[in-house]
């Protein structure tokens, strides 16, 4: 590994073993969608593949040569909502040459550098990947295959950008929040039968008249309006703001921050039943059921007093609720019920805290040990630190602290080994969300429990994937391109309102 790398933004866990399949770690860095064996460590496969484009004056290599160099300039998006668009010579052309030149112009496309970064990733039914590329807000989903090989199935394009990406329980539906509070739902994988519907825009008509307009200026600006309607009629133009099977099924007043997706067993007050928890800059969490009575509010979760950023609710207690967001506290709820079991204060900082991930990690007892284990961690945006925490009874208590190499920045719990593996921040300084490095360090770091403590160890697969790295960086990155990139993983702070100010 030489030079500035990419981190590895995202971690997700694969477990195949019930398929007899060698179990695979799906990670992010940069632009790039990697897939890499959990055993072995070996890169399976990283997408979307570098091309050759020495017509543009690219060079070739493992990533282009504006590969982590911020967001690119103004570019068409990969696929266009209306999804109809024909080139006129095309029309003219035989419809196998049309069909090769689509499919050749298709492939540039996909593998020019159209996103810069891949911030949500989610696995479902351990066969498929779905990724939200930032710049084009383009939601995607892959088919994993058996020996690691990525290939895209469906991109669907978002009319606003996303901040929030999971499934249902039964890994079928896709659930999505955007900066604007809506939340939409739809398949996994697209109907085939689905028939794009095609309302007419109705057309603009002035609602004042020469009866009721009579000054100069307002008569002006009539004549204008009414060329302006005029024009419309002469040129109808479809409008259909999403081109696939889709439903908005809950909607926030507030940028949406956070969305799990929680399937809750019966009890002697609530039967079995899904929900669906969401969480805002204006400090609200609610509680929806699940798809197709999301519409139905169940419960707001009131008692933070800035941002909710991340929730969790633990698979080994799942009528608990843990969350966190601009406090310098956790809050543990029954959270059907809205009620706060404990309030969790976070170590002092000088500077603002922010949480910017919480997981659940449980093992089943290893050889040896006779409890299993079942830890809650939590980090802070910006921090080198990683918070142990243990959940019995709704109460959570801080066990252990983890200093690692760098800002923690996700964390992926391997059943097979009964470990975790935790991605740093290998461009900046630890602690810091500003600061950069002159070379990077190793992006993984791995822990098991080792005489009741989470311990460092030595994983030979994590080894290879570190000395294999990422994907570069330039070396000489302007300053405007560095705050972009340190935008892009650093971006829940900014969230903090500020001056008693509502916007």
């Amino acid at each position: 590994m030489v030079g500035l790398q990419h981190p590895f933004q995202c971690l997700r866990y694969v477990n195949r073993q019930p398929a007899g399949l060698s179990d695979i770690l799906v990670a992010t860095a940069g632009r790039n969608l990697f897939s890499l064996d959990v055993t072995s460590g070996q890169r399976l496969d990283v997408w979307p593949e570098p091309v050759n484009e020495t017509s543009a004056g690219e060079t070739s290599g493992a990533t282009p040569a504006s590969e982590g160099q911020g967001p690119p300039e103004k570019r068409r998006k990969l696929s266009s909502p209306a999804g109809d668009e024909k080139d006129a010579e095309q029309d003219a052309k035989p419809e196998s040459e049309a069909k090769s030149k689509d499919s050749k112009k298709d492939s540039k496309k996909e593998e020019s550098n159209s996103w810069t970064n891949i911030p949500l990733v989610a696995v479902a039914q351990s066969k498929y990947v779905i990724i939200m590329t930032a710049e084009d807000k383009c939601v995607r989903v892959l088919s994993l295959a058996e020996d690691g090989k990525l290939q895209q199935l469906s991109a669907r394009t978002m009319p606003k950008k996303l901040s929030a990406l999971t499934l249902t329980p039964d890994e079928s539906t896709i659930l999505v929040g955007d900066k604007f509070g809506d939340v939409y739902a739809f398949p996994l994988i697209p109907s085939e039968n689905y028939v794009r519907s095609q309302p007419q825009a109705k057309a603009y008509e002035p609602a004042a008249t020469n009866l009721t307009v009579h000054t100069k200026r307002n008569l002006e600006s009539l004549e204008q309006q009414m060329k302006q309607a005029a024009l419309a009629k002469a040129n109808p133009e479809e409008r259909v703001a999403l081109n696939f099977e889709h439903q908005l099924i809950i909607g926030h007043v507030s940028l949406l921050t956070n969305l799990i997706s929680v399937s809750r067993p019966a009890d002697s007050t609530v039967g079995a039943r899904n929900y669906i928890l969401t969480a805002d800059r204006d400090e609200h969490i609610r509680v929806s059921r699940g798809v197709p009575q999301a519409h139905v509010i169940e419960q707001f979760c009131f008692g933070h007093t800035s941002f909710v950023s991340s929730l969790c609710v633990p698979s080994w207690e799942p009528k608990v609720l843990v969350s966190g967001g601009g406090d310098d506290h956790l809050l543990v709820w029954d959270w059907l019920e809205n009620k706060i079991l404990q309030k969790v204060q976070l170590p002092e900082s000088e500077t603002d805290l922010t949480v910017s991930g919480i997981w659940d990690v449980s093992f089943s007892p290893a050889a040896g040990d006779a409890a299993s284990v079942r830890t809650i961690f939590v980090s802070l945006e910006g921090s080198a630190q990683l918070l142990c925490f243990s959940l019995e009874n709704g109460t959570l208590a801080l066990k252990q602290t983890l200093e690692l190499c760098g800002n923690v920045l996700d964390l992926a719990a391997i059943d097979s080994k009964g470990s975790i593996v935790v991605s740093v921040d290998t461009l900046r300084q630890p602690n810091s969300t500003t600061v950069w490095k002159s070379i990077s360090q190793p992006p993984l770091e791995t822990f098991r429990v080792s005489a009741g403590k989470w311990a460092p160890i030595e994983d030979s697969s994590v080894l290879k994937i570190n000395d294999e790295g990422t994907s570069s960086v330039p070396e000489a990155l302007e300053q405007k391109k560095q705050v972009e990139l340190n935008d892009a993983v650093y971006g829940l702070s900014k969230l903090r309102k500020r001056d008693g100010s509502d916007d």
